[in-house]
């Protein structure tokens, strides 16, 4: 899904849509919108033959559950669904849909309890957050052969490079001027 495309945009707003559509990229996370405006902006991204991801926990008035999940995949036709719950993963790889499992990574504590979830829950993609976590991300590739995503705190090309030269798929992020 992927094909080497290694910015994703996140956007939050109707400029940055406007950005995302006139560039080459093809895979584009909706973030922050409400859900009322969902219907118009998908349609439009996909009339452009753009790839929609829909972060689950972001869109003000969506429930984030299976029941969201299931009204974005079914009523919205998104590509795929952004979530930290697993369940919801489960649904994306039913549906078949691309199920993006985001983790945050704070301390040490947290790192063992993402590796053990990461091994039950089988994702296909991660987005681990934030960019901050860069050395443990061999620690996350030791245990998992999901594609791996990094965003959180990317704002210059000097964290996008060090990101990517850890063999990772591919970074998210707000910044637009990453986005080319």
């Amino acid at each position: 899904m992927f094909n080497n495309q290694t910015v994703i945009p996140a956007l939050s707003n109707h400029k940055d849509v406007e950005t995302f559509i006139k560039s080459p990229l093809k895979i584009g996370i909706l973030m922050n919108f409400q859900l009322a405006q969902l219907p118009g902006l998908i349609k439009k991204l996909k009339e452009h033959d753009k790839t929609v991801l829909v972060h689950l926990e972001l869109i003000k008035g969506l429930k984030s559950d299976e029941f969201g999940a299931i009204f974005l995949i079914q009523s919205l036709h998104v590509d795929g669904i952004i979530t930290i719950k697993p369940r919801v993963i489960e649904l994306c790889r039913k549906r078949g849909v691309l199920g993006v499992f985001r983790v945050f990574l704070k301390d040490s504590h947290s790192l063992k309890q993402t590796l053990d979830l990461i091994h039950k829950v089988q994702p296909d993609v991660l987005e681990v957050l934030p960019a901050t976590t860069a050395p443990v991300i061999d620690k996350i590739k030791a245990v998992t052969p999901a594609k791996i995503l990094m965003g959180g705190l990317i704002d210059t090309k000097e964290t996008m490079d060090a990101c990517l030269k850890l063999g990772i798929t591919a970074i998210t992020t707000s910044t637009v001027s990453l986005w080319s």
